[in-house]
């Protein structure tokens, strides 16, 4: 017979299995954390649950844990948790890359630009120098070098070193006769500069192709290390989603390989160049689409850069008489462009930096988005705007934009621009109030790639020697929850992809970062400072 003791054991036994039969199973619990969700109305949480690499409930530790039955449970020890970040504009493969060539940023002058590749030859050797990061506006001559110093110090080996935004390099002689190069050579689009009937060496937008053109193509070994290399960095920050801003094909379909292969793990949304042969391979296909990488959109170069005055302008640049900066295609080449890309699934991203381009881009997109429904095109910079321009940003022409841009560009921007236009550009504020949302990005490697970099240009509208004490035309900095959202949900909308990413959800990946101070309350002096403690895709720990 039983005793007493054996009956309550059953009992209790019972009791328990009962309600062990009523617990769902899950992967992960994540407590005792100060999560903001970036929800539709900003809510706040202390845990989450997650199964299958999504967020599966929001709520108190208690009661998920009366819900569920976890596999594993982490203690966030209560600090902040925000969605894993998006970065809406940066060169993630061309990062990778440079990581592999000589580094010339933060130079503070041409001798130390020439002292770097002198030690990068030493120890690489290589056949061909490249490198990139070099801004003639940070050195106290502010005007383009010259190859004189390089052709005698590498009469045969070729070097192309990048300016700092992509839009302009120098070339020794060396590299300037492998492209075929002379002073005769013509420059559409761009500049290829001639002093005294001497080639300087400097090519401004589209003549660099010449030099690109003569390189050796990366073996597929070096494009492989590029991308991991990024990703690594990319995790150590807290980026989770990164938008690719122009890569050709053959990258794409590696990009592919790599996350089947499981070595990419993190999130690709990219933007196709806008090459003949880019165009006639998707465009006349569906956009593609998995988990990790979302083929949708074409990149277009609608100008060049305000550092390098390849920005077109409507009036002449105030430090330089009688020039405009120039359009990249004609106006009839861009709206070809444009109406075939309207008449197919993709979204067209166009580079603007001046209100000349702007205004073009502005009023293409207007003209034919009217009756096309949702296409959420967007203008990546939009850097100088015209006031009469503001009015046609909305939700389906987006403003994608880079606030270390403003605080990079402070010191030199009005001279290029006059005090009037100045008022237009970097106008943060102005653009969210018309469009209802703004994209934020870094245009790494152009900037660095740290996103709480971004965040701190956005609110307290300095760089990160604070200056100037108090802000940089702060009527256009942002809120610390317009800029989360901006880095977060918003970005995730930009790309069509607001439904499975960009905030702490049910259904939505398990992509999430645990920081090691509140973004949203510290002093904003320490927001540069701040670290990642842990960044998960998926629900997996990634770094």
């Amino acid at each position: 017979m039983l005793n007493k003791f054996s009956l309550l054991a059953i009992t209790l036994f019972l009791l328990v299995s009962c309600a062990s039969e009523k617990q769902q199973q899950a992967d992960l619990l994540v407590y005792n954390g100060n999560v903001y969700t970036v929800d539709s109305t900003f809510s706040k949480a202390d845990a989450f649950a997650i199964k299958d690499g999504k967020f599966l409930e929001i709520g108190t530790s208690g009661e998920l844990q009366k819900k569920y039955v976890f596999k594993e449970k982490i203690d966030a020890k209560g600090k902040t948790v925000i969605p894993g970040l998006i970065d809406a504009h940066a060169h993630f493969y061309r990062m990778g890359l440079q990581k592999q060539t000589v580094d010339l940023m933060g130079t503070k002058s041409f001798d130390e630009v020439v002292e770097r590749i002198v030690e990068f030859q030493k120890e690489k050797q290589s056949n061909f120098i490249t490198g990139r990061g070099w801004d003639q506006n940070d050195w106290k001559v502010k005007e383009f070098p010259n190859k004189r110093k390089l052709d005698s110090l590498f009469p045969e080996t070729p070097i192309a070193i990048t300016r700092v935004d992509g839009h302009a390099l120098l070339a020794n002689q060396a590299a300037l006769d492998k492209a075929g190069v002379t002073v005769n050579s013509k420059a559409e689009g761009g500049a290829i500069e001639v002093e005294n009937g001497e080639l300087t060496g400097i090519l401004i937008d589209n003549p660099m192709s010449f030099i690109y053109d003569a390189m050796d193509e990366p073996s597929k070994k070096e494009q492989i290390a590029a991308l991991l290399e990024a990703q690594k960095i990319c995790f150590s920050y807290g980026l989770t989603t990164v938008v690719e801003a122009g890569i050709d094909r053959n990258t794409i379909e590696l990009i592919d390989s790599l996350n089947n292969s499981g070595d990419l793990k993190i999130r690709l949304y990219t933007m196709i160049s806008n090459t003949p042969s880019n165009l006639d391979f998707y465009l006349e296909k569906e956009p593609y689409k998995t988990d990790l990488l979302n083929v949708r959109s074409v990149k277009f170069y609608g100008d060049g850069a305000l550092g390098s005055r390849g920005a077109a302008l409507k009036e002449p640049y105030s430090d330089k008489a009688n020039h405009y900066g120039a359009l990249l295609s004609s106006v009839a080449d861009f709206k070809k462009t444009a109406e075939r890309i309207a008449a197919s699934p993709y979204q067209m991203n166009t580079h603007a930096i001046g209100d000349s381009a702007n205004r073009v881009v502005l009023q293409t997109y207007d003209a034919l988005l009217k009756d096309k429904g949702d296409r959420r095109w967007r203008v990546e910079h939009s850097q100088v705007i015209d006031p009469t321009d503001f009015k046609y940003f909305s939700k389906n022409i987006i403003p994608s934009v880079q606030p270390t841009h403003a605080t990079s560009d402070m010191y030199w921007a009005e001279e290029r621009l006059g005090p009037d236009r100045i008022e237009g550009a970097y106008a943060f504020k102005k653009l969210l109030d018309q469009a209802g949302i703004v994209a934020l990005g870094t245009d790494f490697p152009v900037e660095d790639v740290n996103p709480f970099y971004t965040f701190y240009a956005a609110v307290a509208r300095k760089d990160l020697q604070n200056f100037p004490e108090s802000g940089y035309k702060m009527d256009q900095a942002l809120s610390r929850i317009e800029t989360l959202k901006g880095m977060t949900i918003w970005a995730a909308y930009a790309n069509f992809e607001e439904k499975e990413k960009g905030s702490i959800e049910p259904g939505k990946f398990a992509d999430f970062i645990i920081l090691d101070k509140n973004i949203m309350e510290i002093e904003a002096k320490e927001i540069p400072k701040m670290k990642v403690n842990s960044t998960y895709v998926n629900g997996n720990k990634v770094y």
